[in-house]
């Protein structure tokens, strides 16, 4: 576990839906996939810097509040124009109702 940090409780984030939170100062997103579980993402839509963690979370995919590019929570691939560069994604690990990310980003995804 000494690679990840604690970033919240598990009731912090409801199912379906997506919170802002800092990790090691940058902005992230955890996103709650009902059903599955706890993804982290960066906060930061790559087509013009929107917060991804105010729009919509359906299923695994985040629309951006702004002009709608959607991305898979899991890997952090577009799914839908007008972004076309991928996010970030974390590893998350949930222990006794405190959710920790890993801070190094995993590898960047195209779709």
């Amino acid at each position: 576990m000494s690679d990840f940090v604690a970033v919240a409780k598990v009731s912090d984030v409801p199912p379906g839906q997506a919170r802002y939170f800092e990790l090691a100062g940058f902005p992230i997103a955890i996103c709650h996939v009902k059903n599955e579980g706890f993804f982290a993402i960066d906060d930061v839509c790559t087509h013009d810097g929107g917060p991804l963690d105010q729009g919509e979370l359906e299923g695994d995919e985040i629309e951006c509040p702004r002009h709608g590019a959607r991305f898979s929570v899991r890997s952090g691939a577009v799914l839908t124009l007008p972004a076309i560069l991928p996010i970030h994604t974390y590893a998350v690990r949930v222990e006794d109702d405190v959710i920790y990310v890993n801070p190094t980003p995993h590898q960047l995804v195209r779709r």
